[in-house]
């Protein structure tokens, strides 16, 4: 890991002039497994919901205010974060996002009350809005140009963290008990470790960099604009966070009650569409590098409507299917998404992934609660049959304006 501190620049030999940037994919490869490290421990919350139900007796609604808790705290931050650390950059901001989920996850394993879990949930979420946006910057200085590759390859770890914490309840939790949550205490100080080194090379960038032309922060459309396009595709992620909430949030609930599923094999239903969640951020960045972003937001948003109305009648074994197929068109979204809006507003890297990643959070909190709330009054089933015609907000991809964004 020590060659994270050479990484991305080619000084030259007087130091005279500014270096010649290059990808560094094993700076965006560290901050892409400690994104999964991260993302495990959020995830591990809801992979533990029907345990936490079964020991607290909670309701559909409580349940919706864990994840609230947890994700409208990430949000109410990260814009805050990342406007801040675009003026002045926090290097070492990192592994102290990271030590504020560990806490949150050790007072999880140990709480007796649910307002402790509702800390608990808070706490994980104060380190999601802390480590967000400054990887997210990292992942884009290391990109060598390549944003669309770069922003994939940090978001899959978070996707692939995300999808292994069902596995790590189901194996690790489930059978262990709620306390055994402190284990993963591990995985996080070894990310703490991995972004301390990440941070030497920020370090180390920032001081290469310092005498480079600062860059440009004029619009490349009127400013009512790029507004407009901003407002389309924070309503695009609306429409995409809402639906994987009620994944990560209810669908092991759905599959126990529709299927007759034991918590294990739910839990391993879940993993798939996460599992394929990954797969899409992985595929969506580089194919958005060569074809652009717009198309890739076009076929992600609204491609995947078909399957989302299918889902709620289908069978178990095509209820698997539609919901691999659905993870992997949904997720190719967000890199684009994340890109699209850098390029609208150059510069202000930090504020627009903290916006966005922010948004993200909040939206799936409050859309959390809300359908715990609809789940409680009318069904799980029901909850799937109103989600599934969210995608068709992809239509307002017609109003972002068309540009080329680092074609590859």
């Amino acid at each position: 890991m020590s060659a994270l501190t050479d990484q991305g620049h080619t000084p030259s030999p007087t130091g005279a002039q500014p270096p010649v940037l290059k990808t560094s994919y094993l700076v965006i490869l560290a901050v892409s497994l400690c994104h999964l490290i991260n993302d495990v421990m959020q995830s591990l919350l809801a992979a533990i919901y029907p345990l936490l139900q079964q020991e607290f007796a909670l309701s559909f609604g409580q349940i919706g205010l864990l994840t609230f808790s947890f994700q409208v705290t990430a949000s109410l931050l990260q814009p805050l974060v990342g406007l801040y650390t675009d003026k002045r950059p926090l290097p070492y901001s990192l592994p102290v996002g990271m030590s504020s989920t560990l806490l949150g996850l050790v007072l999880l394993a140990r709480a007796e009350s649910y307002p402790a879990l509702l800390a608990g949930a808070a706490l994980i979420g104060i380190g999601s809005a802390i480590f967000h946006p400054e990887a997210s910057r990292v992942a884009r200085m290391a990109s060598g140009g390549r944003y669309g590759t770069a922003q994939s390859l940090f978001q899959v770890g978070g996707n692939f963290g995300t999808a292994i914490g069902p596995l790590m309840a189901a194996f690790v939790v489930v059978p262990m008990g709620r306390p055994s949550l402190a284990w993963f205490s591990v995985a996080a100080l070894t990310g703490m470790l991995i972004l301390s080194l990440v941070g030497r090379w920020y370090s180390r960038y920032q001081r290469a960099n310092k005498g480079r032309p600062a860059a440009s922060t004029a619009l490349r459309f009127s400013r009512r604009r790029v507004v407009l396009a901003i407002i389309v595709l924070a309503l695009l992620v609306f429409s995409k966070n809402i639906y994987t909430a009620s994944i990560s949030s209810y669908y092991t609930f759905y599959t126990i009650e529709r299927f007759g599923l034991s918590t294990q094999q739910s839990q391993l239903m879940l993993f798939l569409f996460l599992g394929a969640f990954a797969a899409g951020t992985v595929i969506g960045g580089p194919i958005g590098d060569r074809i652009g972003t717009l198309t890739v937001i076009w076929v992600s948003i609204l491609g995947v409507l078909p399957f989302t109305l299918l889902l709620p009648y289908a069978d178990l074994f095509w209820t698997g299917v539609l919901s691999v197929i659905i993870g992997v068109v949904m997720a190719s979204a967000f890199p684009a998404i994340v890109v699209f809006a850098q390029e609208l507003v150059p510069g202000r890297v930090g504020m627009i992934a903290g916006i966005f990643f922010g948004f993200a959070f909040g939206i799936g909190g409050i859309a959390a609660a809300v359908l715990g709330m609809v789940a409680d009054a009318r069904g799980i089933a029901f909850v799937y049959q109103i989600c599934a015609f969210l995608p068709l907000l992809g239509l307002l991809t017609a109003f972002l304006p068309r540009m080329s964004v680092n074609p590859r």
